[in-house]
């Protein structure tokens, strides 16, 4: 192909839309994601009583020696009072508890948490059966620049592969 012929030029377009799009899907998840954290920093702060606080531990490998867990997590079931009623929940962030390839992560939640003490956890009001004791990292809002450096970017692939020299 000759350079600066349709080919080329369509073929760069290609590459720089695939760019901007991956860039797009990645930036509207990391969007998603800070929404969500952001919401739930809007809950309510209400008193729970601990009632369970475990580590967990799990094998995925059937070969993997019985006596040597994998992989750990916290595991934690508190109760709290909203509008006169009861709930118990077992969630300890909006997406659960991460798994760890040590025990000493999870070992330290159950630290913080001990079973017959009172936490500060968020209870949904719109559907107070939604709580969390932890609410989720914003991180992925303050880290939004990177994928749409992405966009730019392609879009700017885009642009470059039609302009005339």
């Amino acid at each position: 192909m000759a350079k600066g012929s349709t080919g080329t030029r369509v073929f760069m377009s290609m590459i720089g839309l695939m760019l901007a799009l991956a860039g797009g899907i990645f930036s509207w998840l990391m969007w998603a994601s800070f929404s969500r954290a952001k919401e739930v920093d809007q809950w309510a702060l209400v008193p729970c009583a601990i009632l369970e606080s475990e580590v967990e531990s799990r094998r995925d490998d059937p070969d993997w020696p019985e006596e040597m867990p994998q992989e750990y997590r916290f595991r934690v079931r508190y109760s709290y009072e909203w509008e006169g009623r009861e709930y118990e929940n077992e969630r300890f962030r909006l997406r659960g508890a991460p798994w760890y390839a040590q025990p000493g992560r999870a070992e330290k939640l159950v630290e913080d948490y001990p079973v017959g003490t009172v936490a500060d956890c968020r209870v949904n009001p719109a559907d107070p059966t939604q709580a969390v004791l932890r609410p989720e990292s914003k991180a992925p809002g303050y880290s939004l620049w990177f994928p749409l450096i992405f966009v730019v970017g392609g879009l700017g692939v885009v642009v470059g592969a039609w302009r005339r020299k």
